[in-house]
């Protein structure tokens, strides 16, 4: 960007008076580079928190040196986490002898199911892993991760009574700096300290991503009120990670509310898509493109990115790519998907698994049923619809034909792994399904489908907005014939 905007200069000025903010940052509108704006306009000692190393090393380079860049495991580490360096990084323990320490020994039943040994092991762990992502003191049942085929409320309760004493044993333990039996890692330094309330050192504090927040890191921000100036920065459109513990926590802030909203990735006819998901999702910001930037929503055959609603939606769109003999590389990887493959090609031979997405399965029948039949499996029905067409060892065969990103003719990602990410151009996958027909019929009879949810609003938003030139809805075209759907105007 060659000059500063007036949404900039807005921000520079309430930075400038001492208010506390909260930026609401659309995509492509140079957050980062508003951010180091406020900072050099300033001889005041800062903090910058962002949420991986890579980010906050990049913005050591852009920020003055009267700011500090880290991410808030860095902090903890500082302050407590040193303590426990022993214990970090130790070798990996399965979840079943931790278990066995922690006197996990016999199995419960819980309704029709026999909850084994291995499985309170993992539940016991997860839970420690949520409880750590909260702002709660204590563990309570709240922690809990719900398993499935026990998503009953009751069925939940007796397995709260099973797993929380156990629970609070690995909590105790995991206070030993030198030695125990539960693998040491770092979100457990990062909620020891932030039960010490801590203090941090700083004029003004910086929060980049504020959107994908969890509470724990919440707490210890706004606890800093008092003494130093804090400024939360993020797209409350972009919360996606509400499923593993985050929050966001921009809209509740209390501070001058400011936005970034002119778009410096694409042109305004993307812009107009963008913003009839965010009118889906009553997010508080619209965009605006940048006129110079050619962008056209069109068909595209050949995209330098397909961008998927879930997993194994990415990996069948891998096993196209590589059919049609092109070179494909997977953001993250494959090997979560391996392991879920043979996961399933153990129940498929008549064996139980340890995964933890299956566990609680004994045949292959009872899942198929489970995803077929039960609200609550039918996001595993992909999955046994990849297994039954292709066979157990497709998944695994197509992760070891990979490339490498800088080899590939394409991309592949889910809408969650490409947050943060922009392609020149992009195919949205097929697996991006509209809403569900409602109860009600329209004028000529035809059933009227059902409303739009908040989280695929965002969801979709994020995958439209990681396109620069060209852009092919795929499988969000169902928008165009949605009663929900606001007609595109740039």
């Amino acid at each position: 960007m060659l000059k500063t905007t007036d949404e900039q200069a807005a921000a520079a000025d309430a930075f400038n008076q001492g208010d506390h903010l909260v930026l609401q940052a659309g995509a492509g509108t140079g957050k980062t580079t508003t951010l180091a704006l406020l900072a050099t306009g300033t001889r005041r000692r800062g903090r910058y928190l962002a949420f991986n190393k890579a980010i906050a090393q990049e913005a050591t380079r852009r920020f003055p040196r009267t700011v500090i860049c880290k991410t808030p495991h860095a902090l903890a580490f500082a302050a407590l986490g040193h303590r426990y360096a022993a214990r970090l990084n130790g070798p990996r323990r399965p979840a079943w002898r931790s278990g066995q320490d922690l006197g996990i020994s016999k199995p419960v039943r819980i309704g029709d199911r026999d909850v084994t040994p291995l499985v309170l092991s993992h539940t016991t762990l997860r839970t420690v892993t949520r409880y750590c992502h909260t702002a709660e003191p204590a563990l309570t049942r709240h922690h809990l991760p719900h398993l499935r085929g026990l998503e009953a409320p009751e069925l939940h309760t007796q397995l709260a009574q099973a797993v929380l004493p156990f629970a609070s044993k690995a909590w105790t333990d995991l206070q030993h700096p030198e030695n125990g039996v539960v693998r040491f890692d770092h979100d457990h330094y990062l909620k020891m300290w932030a039960l010490t309330e801590p203090r941090i050192d700083a004029d003004f504090l910086l929060l980049d991503e504020a959107q994908d927040t969890n509470p724990v890191l919440e707490q210890v921000f706004n606890n800093q009120r008092d003494h130093a100036q804090l400024v939360m920065v993020g797209d409350s459109a972009q919360a996606i990670y509400g499923w593993r513990g985050a929050k966001d926590v921009m809209t509740g802030f209390k501070g001058t509310a400011l936005t970034l909203s002119k778009s410096f990735r694409f042109g305004p006819d993307l812009a107009a898509e963008a913003n009839r998901w965010l009118a889906i999702a009553d997010a508080p910001i619209r965009l605006n493109g940048t006129d110079t930037i050619p962008t056209e929503l069109t068909t595209v055959d050949h995209p330098d990115a397909v961008l998927c609603r879930s997993n194994v939606g990415a990996i069948a769109e891998v096993i196209r790519l590589l059919e049609a003999n092109q070179q494909v590389a997977l953001v993250g990887g494959g090997e979560s998907l391996r392991a879920l493959a043979l996961a399933a090609r153990d129940l498929k031979e008549g064996r139980r698994t340890s995964h933890p997405e299956l566990v609680l399965f004994r045949t292959w029948s009872e899942l198929q049923d489970y995803a077929e039949h039960d609200p609550a499996g039918g996001d595993l029905q992909p999955l046994v619809d990849l297994i039954d067409h292709h066979g157990p060892d497709a998944i695994p065969a197509a992760v070891d034909q990979l490339s490498q990103e800088h080899d590939a003719d394409v991309m592949v990602s889910t809408a969650h792994k490409a947050k943060g990410r922009e392609w020149s151009a992009v195919r949205i996958g097929d697996d991006f399904l509209p809403p569900k027909d409602s109860d009600q019929l329209d004028e000529t009879g035809q059933p009227v489908p059902g409303p739009i949810d908040d989280a695929e609003a965002r969801l979709a938003y994020v995958a439209v907005t990681r396109a620069r030139h060209r852009l092919d809805l795929g499988g969000l075209s169902w928008i165009h014939d949605h009663p929900n759907a606001t007609p595109l105007s740039r």
